[in-house]
């Protein structure tokens, strides 16, 4: 089972759309873009959520 983690390499702030870009395949790029809108769609929640997993889920050196 493929684990959900924060990228180390693919990592802008916490690395947490890193690492679900590579958990799910999709350009980080329109991950960050679509977190970012999203954020101001539903003022704020999204960024929270953001913030939530950027300290629970582990990073993928961690997972090793």
């Amino acid at each position: 089972m493929r684990r959900f983690y924060r990228s180390t390499r693919e990592k802008q702030l916490s690395g947490v759309l890193g690492g679900l870009s590579e958990r799910f395949g999709i350009d980080v790029s329109i991950l960050r873009i679509v977190t970012v809108l999203s954020g101001f769609f539903t003022s704020g929640i999204t960024w929270l959520i953001y913030l939530i997993a950027a300290i629970v889920m582990p990073t993928d050196k961690q997972l090793d």
